[in-house]
């Protein structure tokens, strides 16, 4: 006797909405556990005996780390699998959280050595938070249908921001009350928390889960050869295909557009706690008030910035609806970093840039759905290869600003980030989101 479907074999399960969850946590507990040295900075300059000059040079260990580990980070998630990868480093964000917490005062040790324990351990912060976006990458071409990559990736951005925003306002205020180190290891459990989840739920293939239904896996495949889904797929992510990555015209110009939207992002997650404090005299927690707010309007702009992206390449194809909302973001990050770098209103001034970071973060969808659209089954590895151009922009930015600073004057310094902004828009012309890397 033949059988028929009811209705809840039609539709299909909603598994992978639940692994995007996860991954958003993921993101949220990533951007708490790397931004606590951004807010905790005045107190720990103090603390450990740094100027500004030389709490640069950390900041740019953390971005360096993150920078050399973007590339094998989104090669290790297409070869062993986002469930793996994913797991191993959200611990070990946990154990150098906790080691950060060690690091010696100059009562007990020199400047010099100092400086070096902090440069060691924030540089493997920066190596072992580098995986997580590519690996979110390579999860989300696993786990999402064709056109349907900006707005999961516009959602682990609005996540991470919200993780910046909750680390503004609980840090400082941890802080004030108990020192930093205490602030660092309330945090530090975070991660293994993370992980613990990820193993737990989620898997590589999502016919692999059995809460999924034929008919959500036929939704994800519909229209592509599922990436990750053979041993044989497996086996060519780690052969030297991903040569192919790094000679791919539009990967770069995809790389240099991100990394030019990055130095904007860079002098909002190095410098703005700090310039809130030390520039316009807030004091520590109202400036953590001001810089949560800022995370939030990010989270929003990454939620919409998604949305749009793929709202536009449903109506205008993948190559102008991949570009229309980054050339919307920049041009209006570029004008808001102006306003706020040259009004004399400090209360104008800080609102501008708390709006400028929405308009920031409206990138961050568009970008991450083009790097897996150009990237196709290697879209951990276009993903590592876009982010590590980002940050090497990020250790430019460590370096720059404070140069610009004492150089010129924080008006400078700031309103530098303008230029950057706008050739963000002219290199995103150049790319075709149209085109995959065969």
């Amino acid at each position: 006797m033949k059988t028929y479907p009811t209705e809840t074999e039609k539709k299909p399960s909603a598994i992978r909405w639940k692994i995007l969850a996860i991954l958003a946590l993921a993101s949220f507990v990533s951007y708490v556990l790397r931004t606590n040295l951004s807010f905790a900075a005045p107190e720990m300059m103090g603390d450990l005996g740094l100027d500004e000059v030389r709490w640069g040079w950390v900041l740019a260990a953390f971005t360096a780390g993150y920078a050399l580990f973007q590339f094998p980070g989104g090669i290790l998630g297409d070869r062993f699998g986002p469930r793996r990868v994913l797991t191993v480093i959200a611990v070990l964000w946990t154990l150098l959280t906790l080691l950060t917490c060690l690091i010696p005062g100059p009562e007990a040790a020199s400047t010099g050595l100092v400086i070096t324990a902090l440069f060691i351990v924030r540089f493997l912060v920066g190596a072992t938070h580098a995986p997580i976006f590519p690996v979110v990458n390579a999860s989300v071409v696993r786990w999402f249908p064709v056109g349907g990559w900006g707005l999961p990736s516009g959602l682990t951005s609005t996540a991470l921001t919200l993780g910046g925003a909750a680390a503004a306002i609980v840090v400082p205020l941890v802080i004030v009350q108990l020192g930093w180190r205490i602030a660092f290891l309330c945090i530090a459990p975070l991660g293994l928390l993370s992980a613990a989840l990820w193993w737990w739920y989620s898997r590589d293939n999502p016919a692999d889960h059995r809460g999924t239904n034929e008919a959500e896996v036929e939704l994800i495949m519909r229209g592509r050869e599922m990436p990750g889904d053979q041993a044989e797929d497996r086996s060519r992510a780690g052969r030297a295909d991903w040569m192919r990555v790094l000679k791919n015209r539009d990967i770069l110009f995809l790389t240099l557009s991100y990394s030019s939207m990055n130095f904007v992002f860079y002098i909002v997650f190095n410098w703005f706690f700090y310039y809130l404090v030390e520039v316009r005299e807030f004091s520590a927690t109202d400036a953590g008030f001001v810089a949560s707010a800022q995370w939030i309007a990010g989270a929003a702009g990454a939620a919409l910035g998604g949305w749009l992206c793929d709202r536009l390449c449903r109506k205008l194809g993948l190559r102008w609806g991949c570009r229309w909302p980054v050339i919307i973001g920049m041009t209006a990050s570029a004008v808001l970093l102006l306003v706020g770098a040259l009004h004399p209103t400090a209360y104008i001034a800080v609102s501008s840039m708390v709006l400028l970071f929405f308009f920031n973060q409206m990138n961050e969808g568009p970008y991450w759905a083009t790097s897996i659209a150009v990237g196709g089954r290697h879209a951990g590895a276009a993903g590592g290869v876009m982010n590590t151009g980002a940050n090497l922009m990020g250790i430019v930015n460590a370096l720059l600003v404070p140069f610009f600073a004492h150089a010129f004057g924080w008006t400078f310094a700031i309103a530098s980030g303008a230029v950057f902004a706008m050739l963000g828009v002219a290199f995103m012309l150049m790319v075709r989101a149209d085109r995959v890397v065969e």
